[in-house]
């Protein structure tokens, strides 16, 4: 009986452990998913159908679940994060394996601090607030597209058009925020920016619009992005349409919110597309399929038997596809786990009162449900909505954007937009592998009709609404005011720079309403710094005047194109040579003269003794030999001597002295001229380098850039540089000289110089520019004004009109030139030449020396011939050296033919 009774206790221990591990392997009858969002809304209205269209048809698939049914438990959040909160903790009270929700970025912040904190996943699919990816919410997915995605693609059609600066219209929430903080990002990658943000209350009303708008009607920009939630009474864009908004020059650029609102209306009420003629916008890109097809089938089914009371949209895509990846999902993790459990966790519990309405000891963990979110971000499948991928932060694989325009109250797509691709007219999924690539194709979209009406794209601003013209500062000078001042008669402002201004007004194509505002306390030249940085502060819309584009000031204010330069040069006292009686005297040192003398003299006489043999005009009386002797030395100077040159060797000599004297004579005329029109300095300064070495004082124009350059980039000391404020003050510092309180040099900008020299003849420039540098017109950063400013400045430059400006205020009296010098006298030395003369003097001494073997020669024969005569008569021949010597010079001093017939034998003679 015993043995009977402990194998019956066996048996049912066995029956029991095997009953309890066939319930904990069998799968739940049911699992629970919370659903949260705003019942009444746009969003949420297309949202609730499409989810309960999906969850029945995944409990009427067996393969998803296996058998198990899936809940959804809807709860309301009305707009609020108070009551978005409620829902979401009222859902997990029973005991959810993931939350789907919210629409509303800024309760989606509020539910995944709750659902981190139980391990539920948290997928919205209509949440685009781009810092709900952070590492903040691990626990939150998304399923529908990121407004950082879709930023992007606003910032690339923003910089496709070419405008410069936006006004942002956003709610002033961490929906709108965060989006319009993305924008600005995408922005200034592209060198573009947000000039004006208008914020709005979550809940804005009319009034509010209304002063918004017209507050920014004073702003030049004209390119509104307006990113705030659906609204079905399109309260925007009716207050701009009746404050004349929806005009010509005007430009509204919309996210998806405005296209999902009147997908969920369509058709579209007529009078509400007449409010948005010409407004440009994105909607998420849904490709089309059999699934997308049959979804839309069913849904206008459901909205005839009047069970869907809107439209679907592209969010209710993203609901539906939501649940299957929900769905698809548990059913994984239920093949890991085989359940879906929950356990308490300690820190959670409360002490349990009546009054209390969230018991938050039923509050329950997840268990493992950070498997369920590593499952969820593993999705793939091809949804209603296209193909369903996670990124690495958590967000939904892109699809792209179709980019829309309404026009004559149609809803028209012009183009695409993927961040592959950037703008097509074909859908993404339509482009080949060889197109993607970020902009490897060219970027193109249809046409697009704006608002007004017209197709050709808008400028996008405007100088300024009438009530307040453009502020341009100019500088108030008192001296130079040949550039820019203002009359104290008439307070009107003229000047070369304002003339250039005003002309280059004319070339552009639209109306500049303008007021010149001067500034300056009428006593010394404003500092133009000061100036610059007004405009970088916004407290004047440009700056007009003599302002000189440096390196400093091109970092806070964009500059137009330069209309004149504005180099550094160095201005000195001269000495006027011209006035100099013996200034002929000056291209040769002495010893070039004394050589040069010299040489004609031995020319002299090297072509005499050449040419007195052979030679009858340099025979007969001494007196008339000397003369011809140098006259022809003299005359060949100027090419005119009379007599002619027989001897070979003469001629050879000739050759080379002409040459020579081509030469110099050349030499000197460059030289003399140089003299006689280039004046020549009284100081030793040669240029920025021997002026930086010396210690003088240096004189500078108040305002000008030149004491930051000398100081900041030559370090120059300061205490070296004296202020100068007016052409006088040049004049008098220039005279007294370094040694009397005065300056060595001045450094200023080429225009000033010239005007200066215009009216000094005692100063000229030492030296070439040290710095190059021009004057622009200067206007706040990313100014688009800019930009067509610099255009027609060019134009003035091509057509001329900028060089008559220029000669109507600098050549009344003759155009300034510059006038430079060296520091000592262009003279020629004799070590430039002595080559030419050691030529010249070889040459000559060489005819000298054949002329004299040649003639001893023949004195040889002569005196042999005597000698032979002698032997035959008694005359003793002469032994005496002295009369060798006489004897020879009165041979040479006879003719080459009476030469040439003592050696001819005579045939009378019978010897």
């Amino acid at each position: 009986m015993k043995q009977f009774m402990v194998l019956h206790l066996v048996i049912w221990i066995w029956v029991f452990i095997l009953c309890g591990i066939v319930v904990q392997c069998q799968r739940p009858a049911s699992v629970n998913i919370g659903a949260v969002f705003t019942f009444d809304s746009v969003i949420g209205r297309a949202a609730e159908v499409a989810m309960e269209m999906a969850v029945s048809d995944v409990n009427a698939d067996p393969r998803v679940l296996n058998g198990t049914k899936l809940n959804l438990i809807k709860k309301d959040a009305s707009c609020s994060v108070f009551l978005g909160s409620i829902g979401a903790f009222q859902a997990l009270e029973q005991g959810v394996a993931a939350i789907i929700g919210p629409q509303s970025s800024a309760i989606a912040h509020m539910i995944s601090q709750i659902a981190d904190a139980v391990d539920v996943p948290l997928i919205s699919y209509a949440a685009t607030d781009p810092t709900l990816s952070s590492l903040q919410f691990p626990y939150f997915i998304r399923t529908t597209q990121s407004d950082s995605e879709q930023m992007t693609a606003m910032a690339d059609l923003i910089d496709f058009n070419g405008w410069k600066q936006v006004i942002a219209v956003f709610l002033d929430d961490d929906y709108g925020r965060n989006g319009i903080s993305a924008l600005g990002d995408e922005l200034e990658k592209r060198r573009l920016r947000i000039a004006y943000k208008l914020r709005l209350s979550i809940h804005f009303e009319l009034d509010e619009i209304t002063n918004l708008l017209n507050q920014s009607k004073v702003f030049g920009p004209r390119v509104y992005v307006v990113h705030v939630n659906p609204d079905p009474r399109l309260r925007i864009f009716t207050i701009a349409h009746k404050l004349q908004m929806m005009a010509n020059d005007y430009v509204w650029l919309v996210t998806d919110w405005l296209f999902a609102t009147l997908d969920s209306y369509s058709p579209v009420n007529p009078t509400s597309l007449s409010v948005l003629q010409g407004v440009v916008g994105f909607r998420q890109h849904i490709p089309d399929s059999r699934k997308k097809r049959s979804l839309v089938s069913r849904w206008k089914k459901l909205q005839k038997d009047g069970v869907a009371n809107t439209s679907l949209n592209s969010y209710g895509f993203y609901a539906y596809d939501t649940i299957w990846a929900v769905a698809f999902s548990i059913d994984k993790f239920m093949e890991a786990h085989n359940n879906i459990t929950f356990s308490v966790n300690n820190n959670y519990m409360r002490p349990h009162t009546e009054e209390t309405v969230i018991q938050l000891d039923k509050l329950k963990v997840f268990d493992n449900g950070s498997d369920l979110v590593t499952i969820l971000l593993r999705s793939n499948f091809t949804g209603v909505s296209g193909q369903l991928q996670f990124n690495s932060d958590r967000n939904i694989i892109s699809g792209g954007y179709d980019v829309i325009n309404i026009n004559q109250m149609a809803i028209t797509t012009v183009g695409y937009w993927s961040n592959d691709s950037g703008f097509s007219v074909v859908p993404p999924k339509n482009l080949t592998k060889k197109e993607h690539g970020k902009f490897s194709q060219v970027q193109k979209l249809d046409n697009i009709t704006w608002p007004g009406g017209k197709t050709e794209r808008p400028r996008g601003w405007v100088i300024a609404d009438n009530a307040r013209p453009l502020r341009i500062v100019v500088p108030k000078r008192v001296s130079f005011v040949e550039f820019v001042t203002e009359l104290q008669d008439s307070h009107q402002v003229e000047g070369y720079c304002i003339d250039v201004f005003k002309k280059a007004l004319e070339f552009i194509p639209y109306d500049v309403p303008h007021v010149f505002k001067p500034v300056g306390n009428g006593k010394a030249n404003p500092h133009y710094d000061s100036l610059v940085k007004m405009v970088a502060e916004n407290v004047y819309d440009a700056v007009v005047g003599d302002i000189a584009i440096v390196t400093n000031r091109t970092k806070i204010v964009d500059f137009s194109q330069p209309f004149a330069s504005s180099s550094l040069v160095i201005v000195a006292p001269i000495n006027n040579k011209r006035s100099n009686a013996w200034v002929f005297l000056q291209p040769f040192t002495a010893d070039m003269w004394c050589v040069t003398a010299a040489s004609f003299i031995a020319i002299a006489v090297v072509i005499w003794i050449l040419e007195h043999r052979v030679n009858s005009d340099f025979r007969g009386p001494p007196k008339k030999q000397i003369v011809t002797m140098f006259m022809f030395s003299l005359s060949t100077l100027f090419k005119t001597n009379k007599e002619k040159t027989v001897s070979s060797l003469a001629k050879m000599v000739m050759i080379v002295w002409l040459f020579l004297l081509m030469v110099i004579t050349s030499s000197y005329t460059a030289s003399l001229t140089s003299i006689l029109t280039v004046e020549q300095l009284s100081s030793p300064i040669t240029g920025i380098d021997s002026l930086i070495a010396s210690n003088w004082p240096i004189g500078y124009q108040v305002g000008s850039f030149a004491y930051s350059y000398l100081t900041e980039n030559l370090y120059v000391q300061s205490s070296r540089l004296v202020s100068l404020g007016s052409p006088e003050e040049y004049a008098i510092a220039l005279q007294k000289g370094p040694s009397n309180g005065g300056v060595a040099a001045i450094v200023d900008e080429i225009p000033y110089v010239e005007l200066f020299l215009s009216k000094q003849t005692d100063f000229g420039i030492i030296g070439q520019p040290f710095t190059k540098s021009s004057w622009g017109f200067a206007f706040p950063r990313e100014s688009p004004f800019a930009l067509d400013m610099s255009t027609a400045i060019l134009k003035l430059s091509e057509s001329g009109e900028l060089q008559k400006i220029r000669e109507k205020w600098f050549c009344k009296m003759g155009c300034p030139e510059e006038r430079k010098s060296n520091s000592e006298p262009n003279q020629l030395h004799l070590t430039s030449f002595w080559g030419l003369y050691l030529s010249c003097g070889v040459v000559s001494l060489t005819a000298l020396l054949v002329f004299l073997l040649r003639s001893i020669r023949q004195y040889i024969r002569f005196k042999q011939r005597q000698k032979d005569n002698a032997s035959s008569s008694s005359e003793p021949p002469a032994s005496h050296c002295s009369q060798v010597v006489m004897n020879f010079f009165n041979f040479i001093d006879e003719k080459e033919e009476a030469i040439k017939k003592m050696f001819t034998p005579n045939p009378h003679n019978p010897n």
